[in-house]
C-alpha cells in the first residue's frame, strides 16, 4: 500500500471508499480548487485495478481527450508502481469523453438502434452549414424581417437538446429577439432532423441525445451498464441534463459509481451545463450517496484562499467546504481602485513588468477577464511597452480551410450520403459552383450506391478533366487501406492548394501534419470521430504571426482559465456590469454561476492576485454633448466586510520625470462629427 502514502488523509479517504467484496455504493467526490483532483481520480482507479478490478470493465469519463490521456498515464505510473512492471493500464480501453464514449457505443450498437453504422460526425461548423441549407430550402433566407442566422439557430436547437427544455422555453429565456419565429424555428428544427437522417449523419447533440434516448428502454439500458462494474465520471459539475440522465440509466442503483467534480466552480450553463446535476446527486439514490470533500488546497497562499473563501460563502446553495493551506504568507490579494481603464492597463503592466525584474517569467503571470472585449485596452498598452501575450482563442487547426477541405474529402468517400461534405468537396473542382454542387448532390440522393453512381453522371459542363481525376481519387480513397487513405487524399487535393491558396506551403506543413496525426489512428473512422469531437493542437492552433520570443504572457477568459494555474493572477474589471455581466443578472442562478465565475479567477492564483477595480468606463452611446463615460462600483461579491482580506489599493498615476503629475487621459474626441462638420 505505499503507492498511497503521499496521500493526505481525505485523499485516501476518497480512494479506498467501498473497498471489500461486491460493487461499493455510489459516490461523490467535492474535490476544491487546487485539492489534487486528479491524483485522487488515478489513484483511485488504479487502487480498483491492484484489487482485482478487471481494466476492461472500468468506464473513465472526462471532459476532454487530453484529460483522459493524462488521467491513463497517471493510472499505469501508479499500478506499475504498486505491481510491478510488468502489468500495462492500457487496458483502460473505455477511457475518454462523454462524447466519444457515444459515438463508439452508437457505432457498436447501431444495427440494434435502427443506425447505419457508416453514419458520418458532424463538427459544428458542418452542423451549421446543414443548418443553413435546410434554412436556405424552406425560403427562410428570403424572408421580408431578418431571420436568424445560421449559427444562432444552430445555438437554439443545441440548447433545446442539452437543456432538455422545450423550444419556448429557450427562446423566452437565452434568445428573445428569436421569439417571433418560434413556428418557423420548429419547422427548420424538423428539416434539419430530417436531412441528417437522410444523410447518414450525426451531429455534435446526436451522440448525446440519441445515447440518452435508447438509456430510455430498460432492457438496452440493462446491458449497456452491465458492460462496466465501474463507472467514473470527471468534472461532474460540467454536465448537462442528458448526460445526467445516461450516467443513471448506466447505474440506476448507484453501485460502482463515482464522480468527481466542485460545485464552486461550475460556471459553463451557457453550455446547457447545470449545477443541479451535481448538488442533486446525493439525494438521486437511496440510500444517499457518500459525500467526501477534499479541502486541503494545495496551489494557493492562506490569505488568497481567505479571499476567495469568503466570495463562495455567500452562494445560496453549496456544499459546505473552506479551502485550506500550510503555504502561509503576508502577501494579501490586492483590491487596485485605478481611475479609469487606461490607469487599469498601465498598472498591470508596471506590476507584472516589476515581477518579471525579480525573477517571475511572463508565462508564470496571466490576466483573466470575464470576456473577450475586457481586454482591448490592456493589449494596446502591452504592444506600445513591447510585452509579447498569447490570448486564448483565434483560429485552430481543424477550423482552417485546407484542412477542413481535405477531411471533407475523407468523410465524403466514407459516407456519400453527407451533403455537406460532398458541398464542399465538389466545389474544389475548378468550375463547379454552389449551383452544379447541389444538382450533382440531388442526383444522387435517389442511388442505394452514391459513390458508383456519381461515376456515370454526366459532369457539369465547366468540369473538365478535373471531374475524372475526382471519381477517381474518391473510388480509391474507398478502397485504400488505412493510413495510405489519407496520403491519397492529399495527393488529390495538393494541386488545389496552389490554385485556391497564395500561401500554399504554409498550409502543406499543415497537411502533413495532418497525415502524421491520422497515422496514429487504427482506422478512418476512429480518426475522424476523434477530430471531431476533440481536435488536436497542431500549427495554426494560435491566432497570428509566430512568437520571436520564448517568454510571454497570458490573456485568457476567465472560462478558457478554468483548470489552470499561475504564480501572479490580474483580473480585470471586478466591477458591477463586468463580474457580474450585466447579461448575466436575469435570475438568482445566473447571479450566482457569476459569484462562481470570480471564485474560479481568484483561485487560479499562487503566489500573488490582483483584482482591479477601474471606476470609470468611455462608452459610445451616452449622449454627444454629455459625459460619455459610466461610473462603476466595486463587485456585489467583494463586500465591505470582506476587505479586510485585502491590501485595498487607491492608484494614482505616477510622477512623471521632471517631477510634474501625469495628466488625466483626455477626452475623447468625436472626431467623425467634426470631419462632417466641414462639410455641412
Amino acid at each position: 500500500m505505499a503507492y498511497l502514502d503521499k496521500l493526505n488523509d481525505r485523499q485516501r479517504q476518497a480512494v479506498e471508499f467501498g473497498a471489500g467484496p461486491g460493487l461499493p455504493p455510489p459516490l461523490l467526490i467535492i474535490a476544491g480548487a487546487g485539492s489534487g483532483k486528479t491524483n485522487t481520480l488515478a489513484h483511485r482507479v488504479a487502487h480498483l485495478l491492484v484489487g482485482g478490478a478487471d481494466p476492461r470493465r472500468i468506464l473513465l469519463m472526462t471532459f476532454s481527450r487530453r484529460a483522459a490521456t493524462e488521467l491513463t498515464r497517471r493510472v499505469e505510473r501508479i499500478t506499475t508502481e504498486a505491481l510491478g512492471s510488468g502489468y500495462a493500464a492500457e487496458a483502460l480501453a473505455w477511457a475518454g469523453t462523454f462524447h466519444g464514449i457515444g459515438a463508439r457505443i452508437l457505432r457498436e450498437h447501431a444495427l440494434e438502434i435502427g443506425l447505419n453504422p457508416e453514419f458520418s460526425i458532424h463538427d459544428r461548423e458542418d452542423s451549421a452549414d446543414l443548418m443553413n441549407l435546410v434554412r436556405h430550402g424552406l425560403g427562410f433566407s428570403k424572408t421580408e424581417s431578418r431571420f436568424p442566422s445560421k449559427g444562432t439557430c444552430l445555438a437554439i436547437y443545441s440548447r433545446a437538446v442539452n437543456a432538455e427544455e422545450s423550444l419556448s422555453q429557450v427562446l423566452r429565456n437565452q434568445f428573445p429577439w428569436c421569439a417571433n419565429w418560434e413556428a418557423e424555428l420548429k419547422r427548420l428544427f424538423g428539416g434539419y432532423v430530417e436531412a441528417k437522417q437522410a444523410q447518414n449523419v450525426l451531429d455534435y447533440d446526436d451522440l448525446l441525445l440519441a445515447w440518452a434516448q435508447v438509456m430510455e428502454h430498460p432492457g438496452f439500458a440493462a446491458h449497456i451498464g452491465a458492460t462496466w462494474d465501474h463507472v467514473l465520471i470527471d468534472e461532474y459539475q460540467d454536465t448537462n441534463r442528458l448526460q445526467s440522465r445516461i450516467l443513471l440509466g448506466l447505474k440506476p442503483d448507484g453501485r460502482g459509481l463515482t464522480v468527481v467534480g466542485d460545485d464552486a466552480q461550475s460556471i459553463y450553463a451557457f453550455r446547457a451545463a447545470t449545477v443541479r446535476n451535481i448538488l442533486d446527486f446525493p439525494s438521486a439514490f437511496t440510500p444517499p450517496a457518500d459525500v467526501i470533500t477534499l479541502d486541503r488546497n494545495y496551489r494557493s497562499t492562506q490569505p488568497i484562499l481567505a479571499a476567495a473563501n469568503a466570495v463562495i460563502e455567500e452562494a445560496r446553495e453549496r456544499f459546505s467546504k473552506s479551502l485550506w493551506t500550510e503555504r502561509e504568507s503576508s502577501e494579501k490579494p490586492r483590491l487596485v481602485t485605478l481611475l479609469n481603464e487606461a490607469d487599469q492597463a498601465r498598472h498591470f503592466v508596471d506590476q507584472i513588468l516589476a515581477n518579471r525584474e525579480t525573477g517571475m517569467r511572463l508565462t508564470q503571470q496571466a490576466v483573466l477577464f470575464r470576456t473577450s472585449s475586457h481586454s482591448g485596452q490592456l493589449e494596446v498598452e502591452l504592444t506600445r511597452r513591447n510585452v509579447p501575450f498569447v490570448k486564448f482563442g483565434g483560429l485552430k487547426f481543424l477550423d482552417s480551410a485546407h484542412v477542413k477541405d481535405l477531411l471533407a474529402v475523407l468523410r465524403f468517400a466514407q459516407n456519400p450520403r453527407d451533403r455537406v461534405a460532398g458541398f464542399r468537396v465538389l466545389q474544389l473542382v475548378p468550375g463547379v459552383g454552389p449551383t452544379a454542387a447541389g444538382k450533382v448532390l440531388d442526383a444522387l440522393a435517389p442511388h442505394i450506391h452514391p459513390l458508383e453512381a456519381l461515376a456515370t453522371l454526366n459532369p457539369p459542363a465547366r468540369a473538365g478533366t478535373a471531374w475524372k481525376d475526382l471519381i477517381e481519387a474518391l473510388s480509391g480513397l474507398h478502397a485504400a487501406d488505412w493510413p495510405a487513405g489519407i496520403a491519397r487524399a492529399r495527393a488529390w487535393y495538393d494541386p488545389h492548394l496552389d490554385r485556391i491558396h497564395e500561401d500554399a506551403e504554409t498550409r502543406r506543413a499543415d497537411l502533413l501534419q495532418l497525415e502524421q496525426i491520422a497515422g496514429g489512428y487504427p482506422s478512418q473512422e476512429r480518426f475522424l470521430t476523434d477530430l471531431t469531437l476533440d481536435p488536436p493542437d497542431a500549427t495554426s492552433g494560435q491566432a497570428g504571426v509566430p512568437l520571436k520570443d520564448d517568454d510571454y504572457l497570458i490573456l485568457s477568459t476567465i472560462h478558457s482559465a478554468k483548470g489552470q494555474e499561475w504564480r501572479a493572477v490580474f483580473v480585470l474589471n471586478v466591477v458591477d456590469g463586468c463580474i457580474p455581466s450585466d447579461l448575466g443578472t436575469g435570475s438568482s442562478a445566473e447571479i450566482e454561476e457569476e459569484r462562481r465565475l470570480l471564485y474560479v479567477a481568484m483561485t487560479r492564483a499562487k503566489d500573488q492576485l490582483t483584482l482591479g477595480v477601474p471606476l470609470r468606463f468611455y462608452v459610445t452611446q451616452q449622449t454627444r454633448n454629455g459625459d460619455r463615460h459610466i461610473h462603476a462600483m466595486r463587485s456585489r461579491f467583494i463586500s465591505r466586510d470582506m476587505l479586510d482580506r485585502y491590501e485595498v489599493i487607491h492608484w494614482q498615476p505616477p510622477i512623471l520625470s521632471d517631477g510634474r503629475p501625469r495628466p488625466p487621459a483626455p477626452q475623447a474626441i468625436d472626431i467623425s462629427t467634426k470631419m462632417r462638420g466641414m462639410w455641412s
